[in-house]
């Protein structure tokens, strides 16, 4: 009888060190998680979009006059000063060469401008006639009012017919001197005509307005130009360059001038200091890469600190620039990550021990990495990043630092 009995034990502490290890093999142990620190810091806000650089005024040389253009010898980039400095050669064109049907019409225009010339003559002879008349019955007009054998209505139309005719040559008169001018006019055509292109003529120089650089050559080659047509484009990149932000017109309501701006990733080794110099009233619309329609706005944006530092840029550069819309230095700041929607409020939770708990918080700006932190946690406090939907307060968690 003892042995069965003995057995009996023997199962049943098997069948309990069964049931420990399998509670202990699936019983929940804490969840790994990653922290990070709540610390007091200086913390910034900006608004970071893609920039062009400019020179904020550009000189375009055009050609002051029709003409042929001789071969520049510039090239862009290279240095040029104030008055010294010969950017281009133009030989002005004959301005009388003109084809046989142009001179035909501007003799046409010599015999119109004669012809209506001659019309005025006679128009103001006549004028001056029918005043002659008009003064003269005005005169009788007034014998014969004092004589009582006209009436004063009599007299008041001779008065009125002389101070028409009076009018009508002072019209006549401009009417002749509109027509000399227009006859003068027309004979200096052919003057222009006559005088040819026989004689030598020598090359008109410009001469560099303004002291900087090239910036764009828009004519190289020989060739014919009608006057105002650009030719180059000067300007001085190293003391005279600005940069150029679209702004979404959301963002651009938040910036002001004198704004600091961190200008990035402009292919020099640190960041270079700008301050914004005015906002745009005017957006304008534009479309992004994806196709999606927005407002944007201009920011002009100077550059703070010595031109040495940005020697290397140059026009119509690309740059990132971070406009600091607000700045603490030192902010209560926790990783925007650990943060998460608890119903109306925001939450963290805080590592306590070995355990998370739920805690409410008041934040204050979030530039989507840090966030500024003005109630319910202390620096130096460790809290869950990327907390799971099920990680609960009071849950057994393990840092993975450890």
């Amino acid at each position: 009888m003892a042995r069965p009995q003995s057995r009996r034990w023997l199962t049943l502490g098997t069948a309990l060190v069964l049931a420990v290890l399998l509670v202990y093999a699936f019983w929940p142990g804490p969840t790994p998680v990653d922290t990070g620190l709540v610390r007091l810091g200086p913390m910034v806000m900006t608004l970071d979009e893609e920039g062009r650089t400019r020179v904020r005024q550009p000189y375009v040389v055009a050609a002051p006059v029709d003409g042929r253009l001789l071969r520049v010898a510039l090239e862009a980039g290279d240095e040029v000063v104030a008055g010294e400095t010969l950017l281009a050669r133009l030989l002005p064109a004959a301005p009388g060469l003109l084809d046989r049907r142009r001179r035909e019409q501007a003799l046409a225009g010599v015999a119109a401008a004669e012809a209506a010339l001659g019309v005025a003559r006679a128009e103001r002879e006549r004028a001056r006639a029918e005043l002659a008349l008009a003064e003269a019955e005005l005169v009788r007009g007034t014998r014969l009012h004092e004589q009582g054998a006209v009436t004063a209505a009599g007299l008041d139309a001779a008065r009125r017919a002389a101070r028409v005719a009076r009018a009508t040559l002072d019209s006549a008169g401009a009417a002749l001197r509109l027509r000399e001018a227009e006859l003068a006019q027309a004979r200096a055509q052919l003057l222009e005509a006559d005088a040819g292109g026989g004689t030598d003529q020598q090359p008109l120089a410009l001469i560099a307005p303004v002291s900087g650089r090239v910036l764009q050559l828009l004519q190289k080659s020989e060739t014919v130009l009608a006057a105002g047509t650009p030719i180059m484009e000067l300007g001085d990149p190293e003391g005279d360059l600005e940069v150029v932000v679209e702004l979404l017109s959301t963002d651009a309501v938040q910036v002001v001038p004198g704004m600091g701006v961190i200008i990035d990733h402009w292919g020099g080794p640190a960041p270079l200091a700008g301050v914004v110099e005015r906002v745009e009233p005017r957006g304008f619309t534009k479309f992004s890469a994806l196709g999606v329609e927005e407002q944007r706005v201009n920011a002009v944006i100077r550059f703070a600190g010595e031109p040495a530092r940005r020697r290397s840029l140059g026009h119509g550069y690309r740059v990132e620039a971070r406009i600091v819309v607000w700045q603490e230095e030192a902010a209560l700041i926790a990783p925007s990550s650990a943060l998460f929607r608890d119903g109306e409020r925001w939450a963290v939770l805080v590592v306590e021990g070995r355990r998370a708990r739920l805690t409410s918080v008041r934040v204050g700006h979030d530039n989507g990495v840090e966030a500024q932190i003005l109630a319910g946690l202390e620096a130096g406090q460790r809290l869950v990043l990327y907390p799971a939907p099920g990680l609960e307060d009071g849950a057994r968690v393990r840092p993975r630092e450890d």
